[in-house]
Order: structure tokens, then C-alpha cells, then sequence
């Protein structure tokens, strides 16, 4: 693929070629991210200001923006230094004054002549009863005041460059618009009423009413749908690259999977077992398979990753299970040995704390082929670390692995297949965005035996209820944990509030009762801790966050979280997923703080309400938005200038059917919609596919 397209260099040139704009101002420009005409073209209003012309000011409701003629009256200059200068005017019906500071009285002399007629356009308001206009935005002999747009839109600035500078600048952008051919397919824009590339910017540039400025007026949403087809046609090249990379077909026995499955004391869920045979059936096939393993906390995504490995052992390879940490890369070791077991498979783990002898004779194996499955973090990823056959690589991911490390892990093995697991529930829309090159297969169901955990919100007053009810359900043989919430930012502070609640409840329950697990701990503590309830040793867990995801303790019953109010709602459904996991009934208590924020207490409601995790997340999205989410340093979250995840979910939806579908009629964009696509992947600077289509 040659350059950017010559119909675009208009667009990419300096911003000192547009009208009004110097090098100063240019530079300032550069503070909105505003580089170059491309930007300034996206950079749309957000509000309006009608100055369609009246006759006089006579019944306005002040504060507001008037455009009126005026005949120049007495001018009354500044007192002091610092003061005002006044003009007196009077419209048709009415007399009011034009206030300026720090003003050249000769300047205003030649603006505003006495005797004079004027057209004058800006807010006015009261000020000791007399209505006055500060430093109005126009003031022009009335054959000129055509200049004076109706309604004029308003845009985002930055120190030193004003709305009439910009407005200035975008007119003339604007008047030199070319004509680009078309990317979106006909009919779509036909269903949708949307209007051309072009026209929509100019549209989105002149609202005539508040309703051009909603993120659904046929304009805006065509400007957003750009900017969702150019990111997905992106993944969709990365995905298709994936796919053309020569991949293995990898068909299992089916022996190993059936002692697993009759060794299970109950059946598998059909959302199991539909992602079970969506993996098995991409393994089988000759590309290389990249899916998205979605499933919310205990909906059995280890069972479901399990199975996708045995495939690749029964087909005489071998599969390998990352972890982001230690703890989960030994949690995930400890949940899959008895499935290997019953199917008699060798599974090790490797983590960077495996060192000298230890560690070569694991390598040793795995390069005879001796480790059917290794489990392990990224220390898997070292020079040193040779398989026999690689078939199958598993991620267990808490976003921090984006699309280049998948492309990495890839090469690890002769066409590895890559299956990436989360436990936390994206919503749709954030899926597409972050995860749009891959095929994604949901749990949305939960395994049989997992009882619903009832949720309740207690307020602090009512704390020593909350004692209570643990006292009787210890006194049953159960355990608890109680969370305190991260406060202050310094960790001094949450550590004390951790230790008094420990204190307090050691008191209430009695001497050995009670552990605490706080982020101050040398980690050697930290482990004995948990070790202790793990054991049921200790009865209550009282722990700052630190619970890791993945803790699985059966016996724990209730989750007590204290000032819930101020945990994000993501975070609340993951600590709540701890307990009911065994047989009994669960309960999760939200102590909160009276009074609630509108925020806190709709937080409350939805964790009541549901336990859907996936419902969970579309809610946190609505209320945080989608950087928050996700933690916009590390989600790999593109960042749109005119699109809105949080409301253009269907939007995304359809543009990655509809990139996927036009990479499929079209795999080197060669047709004339593909030259358009390939126009606006260079408009939307999506350097990263304009490569693949090369190497492509």
C-alpha cells in the first residue's frame, strides 16, 4: 500500500493553511489535540447559542444572548484606571448599555459613533437594576450584520484562542472539504438516513436546534459509525492476519475428556458446554483459533480450559495455562491437578521462583514431551523454554494483555492456538472495542449447586446486628469475611481501620476466632493467613481489597463489606462472588454510611437486585464511563473523538459485522469500497492496519 491517498493531503497539512490561524495559534490549538485540519474537522460543537436578531430587549429574561439594533448614544468613560466605560444605546423599544474594560477610548470612538446605527450580539444581564451587554461578541454597521451567524455553535477551547477564532477556522476547513468515496456500505446508510462524509461534517458544524447535537442526530452518528468501522476494520485485519497465519488443526480422542466429564459429580452447564465444543471445533479447524473466554465469577471458565487443553493432549501435544500472578498461576495448579488426575495427565508450573537444577529438569521434561500441561506466569515467555509440541495456549488475562501480546504469544509454538480467559464481565460494547479481533464464546450461566447469595444493605448503626448474625452462623460451623474499605489514600490509615475491626471482633468473638490480611504484610504472613481460614482454623477473615480474585474457600458463608458506598460496582460483584460457593445459603451485607449519593445508593440497588455480572458491568459503564471501567492507562481502550461507547454500543456491533464482512468479499481492499476503506483507515491515522494490509 503506497501513502496516504493525495485526496487527503488538504487534510494533513499544517493548520497555518487554514483562514485565521497563524503559527500562534496553531500552537495553542495543539493543547485540544488539534494538530492538524483532520482534527479541527472532528473537533465538533457541544452546545449552541441562537443570535437570530430581535427588536428589542423589552421582555428578555436576563442572563441571555441577544442580538438587537441599536442607535449610539452618550459614551461615559472610565473613571479610574480599572473601571468600566459605558455606552448608552437604545433598541427599538428599550435602552440598556455596552460595558468594556481596560478599553482604548479612541478604539470605541470610531467602533461605536455617536449617533449611529449598530447591530450589537451578547449576554446581557442586570447589574443594580440597569441591564448592560460586557463586551459584546459583535458589534457591526447593520448592512455587514449578514456576517453574524444565527445560530452559532460553541466549541471546546483552550487558553488564548476564542470562539470566533475557531468558528473562523472551521468555516473556511469546511468550504474545502473533498469530495471522499464512499466506505459504508449503501444500504446501512440508506436504513440509517445518514448523509456523506462530507455533508455530515458540515451538518455536525452547523446545529440548528439542541436535537443536532445529540450523539443520535443522522450526522453525528454517521461521523461516530467512521470512527468504529476504521477500529474495527483494524482488529478485523488483525484477526484475518491471525487467520492467514498458518495454523494446525488439532482433533482430539475424546478419551481423556470423557473420564473427566464421568468423573464430575454433576453435568455440564449448557453455556459450558456450547463454549467446550465453539473451542474444540476452532481447534479442529486449520487456522489458527483466537477467542475470548467471557464468564462471570463461579460460571466455570477453569472446567471449560481444562477441556480445551485435554484436546490438545489427546492430540499429542501439549497446552500451557498463563496466570498474571503467583498466587493465581498456583490457584489454577491446585484446581485443575485432581481433573489431571482422573484423566491422568502430567501438569507442572513454572514461575520465576523455579530456579537451578529444579528448574532445568522441568525444561528438560517439557521438551521430551513429559509435562502434558504446564501452568505457569509470564515466565513461560523466556528464550529457554522449548515445548515438544505446543497446540494450545491459554491467557488468563485481567486486561493487561492487549492485541500485540497476543500476536506474541503466537509464536511461541508452530501455530498455537490462543484461547484468553476473563472473569470479569465486559459489556458487549468494551468486548468489541478491546477484544474485536477475537471470537468470543460467554458463560452466562451458573454450574448447578451454586445457591443464590442473598444481598442486603445495613447501615453502620446496625453494626452490632451484623455481629450477631456471624455469632450464629460461627456457632454452625461456618466462616466470614469482612471486608474494610481503602479510605484514605496513604495505607497507614486503612491499615488501622483494618486492625481496630480486627480488635473490635476478636473482643465481640473471642480470642483466635479472628485473622487480618492487609497489604502491609511481608507476603510470607500474608499466605500464613490465609492458610489458616483456608483450613478453618480461623473463623473470620478481616482483610483490606487483598482477597485475591479466584480465593476459593467453600465454608465462607457471609461477606461483610464495610462502607460498601464507596467501592466501584465491579469490584463489589467480584468480592461478593467469595462466598457461596459450597452448599449452604450465603449472604453478602453491605454496610454503608448514611446519607447515600444518588451514585452510591443506585450501586446498592443493582447489587440487590442481580447477580448477572454482565448486567453488573453495562450499569458500571452507564454510571463510570468506559475508561474508568477498565482503567483507561491499561484497557487499550481506543480513544474516540466522536463516538461514545457508553451510548454507541449498537453502533460498534454493527461495524464489526459489517468490517468482517467486507474483509471476507474483499481481503486486499482492492474493490472500489475497499480504496474507500483503505481512505479512511488513512483519515482515522490507523497506521497499525495500513501495515497488515501491506504485509497482508
Amino acid at each position: 500500500m503506497t501513502g496516504r491517498p493525495e485526496i487527503l493531503f488538504p487534510l494533513f497539512a499544517g493548520l497555518d493553511t487554514l483562514d485565521g490561524v497563524g503559527p500562534k495559534t496553531a500552537k495553542l490549538l495543539s493543547g485540544l489535540g488539534i494538530e492538524r485540519p483532520r482534527d479541527l474537522a472532528l473537533h465538533l460543537p457541544y452546545a449552541l447559542v441562537d443570535r437570530r436578531r430581535r427588536d428589542t430587549i423589552r421582555g428578555a429574561v436576563p442572563p441571555c444572548t441577544l442580538t438587537v439594533a441599536v442607535t449610539v448614544g452618550a459614551h461615559r468613560p472610565a473613571p479610574r484606571k480599572s473601571g468600566p466605560y459605558r455606552v448608552h444605546v437604545e433598541d427599538a423599544q428599550a435602552d440598556f448599555q455596552l460595558i468594556f474594560f481596560h478599553a482604548r477610548s479612541d478604539y470605541l470612538q470610531r467602533l461605536l459613533p455617536v449617533g449611529a446605527r449598530r447591530v450589537v450580539s451578547g449576554r446581557l444581564e442586570l447589574f443594580d437594576g440597569m441591564a448592560q451587554m460586557v463586551h459584546p461578541d459583535h458589534i457591526l454597521p447593520e448592512d455587514e450584520a449578514g456576517d453574524i451567524p444565527e445560530i452559532e455553535p460553541v466549541y471546546h477551547l483552550t487558553a488564548g484562542v476564542t470562539q470566533k477564532t475557531l468558528f473562523k477556522a472551521v468555516r473556511g476547513l469546511l468550504g474545502t472539504l473533498p469530495d471522499l468515496p464512499e466506505w459504508i456500505d449503501p444500504a446501512l446508510a440508506a436504513r440509517e438516513g445518514w448523509p456523506g462524509w462530507a455533508d455530515a461534517l458540515r451538518a455536525a458544524h452547523a446545529p440548528r436546534d439542541e436535537g443536532d447535537l445529540a450523539a443520535t442526530a443522522p450526522a453525528r452518528a454517521r461521523l461516530a459509525y467512521d470512527e468504529l468501522l476504521a477500529h474495527q476494520l483494524t482488529l478485523a485485519l488483525a484477526r484475518s492476519r491471525l487467520r492467514r497465519a498458518k495454523g494446525r488443526s488439532t482433533t482430539g480422542t475424546g478419551a481423556l475428556r470423557a473420564r473427566v466429564l464421568a468423573a464430575l459429580p454433576y453435568a455440564l452447564t449448557g453455556a459450558q458446554a456450547r463454549a467446550a465444543d465453539e473451542i474444540a471445533a476452532d481447534m479442529a479447524a486449520p487456522r489458527r483459533m483466537n477467542r475470548l473466554l467471557q464468564g462471570d465469577v463461579g460460571a466455570g471458565k477453569t472446567l471449560v480450559a481444562f477441556l480445551a487443553l485435554l484436546v490438545a493432549v489427546e492430540a499429542g501435544g501439549q497446552g500451557v495455562m498463563m496466570a498474571p500472578t503467583e498466587i493465581l498461576a498456583r490457584q489454577h495448579l491446585e484446581g485443575l491437578q485432581p481433573l489431571a488426575e482422573e484423566a491422568g495427565v502430567v501438569i507442572e508450573i513454572l514461575t520465576g521462583r523455579d530456579k537451578g537444577g529444579e528448574r532445568q529438569a522441568k525444561l528438560a521434561a517439557l521438551a521430551r514431551g513429559d509435562i502434558h500441561v504446564l501452568v505457569g506466569t509470564h515466565a513461560v515467555f523466556q528464550k529457554d523454554v522449548d515445548f515438544r509440541d505446543l497446540r494450545l495456549a491459554i491467557v488468563d488475562e485481567q486486561h493487561r494483555f492487549g492485541v500485540g501480546q497476543r500476536l506474541e504469544l503466537g509464536r511461541k509454538g508452530d501455530g498455537v492456538d490462543v484461547l484468553v480467559m476473563t472473569a470479569t464481565p465486559i459489556p458487549r460494547s468494551l468486548a468489541l472495542a478491546t477484544h474485536g479481533d477475537m471470537d468470543v464464546s460467554v458463560l452466562d450461566e451458573k454450574p448447578p449447586g451454586r445457591k443464590p447469595i442473598r444481598t442486603a444493605a445495613v447501615p453502620t448503626d446496625r453494626l452490632d446486628e451484623v455481629i450477631a448474625h456471624m455469632r450464629g452462623a460461627i456457632a454452625e460451623g461456618r466462616q466470614c469475611y469482612w471486608v474494610c474499605p481503602l479510605v484514605e489514600e496513604s495505607e497507614r490509615v486503612d491499615l488501622t481501620a483494618a486492625e481496630d475491626r480486627f480488635q473490635r471482633l476478636s473482643a465481640a468473638l473471642g480470642d483466635g476466632v479472628v485473622g487480618l490480611v492487609h497489604g502491609q504484610m511481608p507476603p510470607t504472613e500474608k499466605d500464613a493467613a490465609m492458610a489458616r481460614f483456608v483450613a478453618g482454623e480461623t473463623k473470620v477473615l478481616v482483610a483490606t481489597t487483598v482477597i485475591e480474585v479466584g480465593v476459593n474457600v467453600p465454608n465462607a458463608t457471609i461477606m461483610v463489606i464495610e462502607r460498601a458506598e464507596i467501592f466501584g460496582l465491579a469490584q463489589l460483584h467480584q468480592l461478593r462472588g467469595r462466598v457461596g460457593r459450597g452448599e449452604a445459603a450465603s449472604t453478602c451485607l453491605l454496610i454503608y454510611q448514611p446519607p447515600l449519593t444518588e451514585g452510591g445508593r443506585r450501586r446498592l440497588e443493582v447489587l440487590r437486585e442481580t447477580e448477572d455480572g454482565f448486567r453488573i458491568a453495562e450499569t458500571d459503564l452507564q454510571m463510570r464511563g468506559a475508561g474508568d471501567l477498565i482503567g483507561t492507562a491499561q484497557s487499550g481502550l481506543p480513544r474516540f473523538r466522536i463516538a461514545d461507547l457508553e451510548r454507541q454500543a449498537g453502533l460498534m456491533a454493527i461495524a464489526q459485522t459489517d468490517a468482517r464482512k467486507l474483509l471476507m468479499d474483499d481481503p486486499t481492499l482492492e474493490g472500489p469500497r475497499g480504496r474507500a476503506a483503505r481512505t479512511l483507515l488513512w483519515l482515522m491515522s490507523q497506521e497499525e492496519a495500513i501495515r497488515l494490509i501491506s504485509v497482508g
